[in-house]
């Protein structure tokens, strides 16, 4: 297995290299290589959330060149983002948006990536000072103090929060709390420390037992795993906090499977045409989330289940990570995925093995 992982890694850089482009995009999965599979859906093309987690991870493996060609791409080719300093769904590799929906939590996510990447000397993130501001700005320009001002859309690209009925996603709210609070540190903006103040705020009234999905007028109650982003890379919780270790419980006891982590309860998300294939499931388990919850239990100093879960997972890949793994020989998913890669990374360094 020791020789295992080290190969993962080493596949993993390739990976990351193989999906940055010469524009400076960093796609989400390259299907021009033999080993993407030919029926399933393309994926070749950038999801900023996807790329923050590569960089991040890119970071931990010494991987040069890979932040600044992108963080350019952001600013001169992301359609419309030099103007709204908004980030939607995704985006062609040449910057055209590709789908519509307003994802705020990306805007965070990158935020989070640029002080990631100058943690050690934070006069260095200066020098992206006008992307850091185009991306707190951003989101100010859209949140009242309580919710966002326009329909936005959670990280899966499922589920719709509603102005009129005063509604957020909390991992959204998570993200960007987060990464204003990292650039009030970088650039010393009160205007960012308040805002991230009134969104934890919002996050702390989203707890009902759990941390719920999305709250509002209209609430919505699905135990959902992504709500681990509440303790990383987003800590507006420490992995310790009660809060969250009762939402962590009921994740386990919900969305995992003889250590297969799911995104939540019934999810058929590239399984429903095959429904009943997977038993109650009809999606496969997510490797990302796998590595996730190893993430937040090494946090925890729960070494035993940290390696459960990221075992399990490693157990699993043939030379590289996808989106999912079946259970079925009939149904195949998007590989190799750079997001899987990014968190196996992110991953094995709480473990030890980097």
């Amino acid at each position: 297995m020791q020789q295992k992982i080290k190969s993962l890694i080493e596949s993993s850089k390739l990976v990351f290299r193989q999906c940055q482009l010469e524009t400076g995009a960093i796609v989400a999965a390259n299907s021009d290589l033999n080993i993407y599979p030919k029926d399933v859906q393309n994926y070749r093309y950038v999801w900023p959330r996807d790329v923050s987690f590569i960089l991040a991870a890119a970071d931990l493996l010494k991987i040069k060149g890979m932040h600044e060609p992108f963080y350019n791409w952001l600013m001169e080719r992301a359609e419309d983002f030099s103007e709204s300093g908004l980030l939607f769904q995704n985006y062609y590799p040449n910057g055209p948006k590709r789908w519509m929906g307003f994802q705020p939590d990306q805007n965070g996510s990158v935020l989070w990536s640029i002080h990631s990447h100058c943690r050690d000397n934070l006069e260095d993130a200066k020098k992206h000072e006008p992307l850091i501001r185009k991306l707190a700005d951003g989101i100010l320009s859209v949140w009242n103090g309580r919710h966002f001002t326009i329909i936005s859309q959670d990280l899966w690209e499922e589920n719709y929060a509603y102005p009129k009925f005063e509604q957020n996603h909390t991992y959204a709210l998570a993200a960007c709390s987060h990464g204003l609070r990292l650039a009030d540190e970088i650039l010393k903006e009160e205007k960012y420390r308040k805002a991230s103040e009134e969104m934890k705020k919002a996050i702390e009234g989203s707890f009902d037992r759990y941390f719920l999905r999305m709250n509002g007028k209209l609430k919505d109650r699905t135990i959902d795993t992504s709500m681990l982003g509440l303790a990383y890379p987003f800590p507006i919780f420490d992995a310790g906090d009660t809060r969250f270790t009762s939402t962590l419980d009921l994740i386990e006891k919900n969305n995992t499977d003889s250590n297969r982590a799911f995104r939540y309860p019934n999810d058929l998300y590239d399984g429903f045409k095959y429904s009943g294939i997977d038993g109650r499931r009809g999606s496969g388990f997510w490797p990302l989330l796998n590595f996730w919850l190893s993430i937040c239990f090494s946090l925890r100093n729960d070494r035993k289940k940290a390696l459960n879960y990221y075992l399990a997972a490693v157990d699993e890949a043939e030379g590289c990570f996808p989106e999912q793994i079946f259970t079925n020989e009939i149904q195949k998913s998007p590989k190799p995925l750079a997001w899987s890669h990014a968190m196996f990374i992110l991953a094995s360094e709480k473990l030890g093995f980097i």
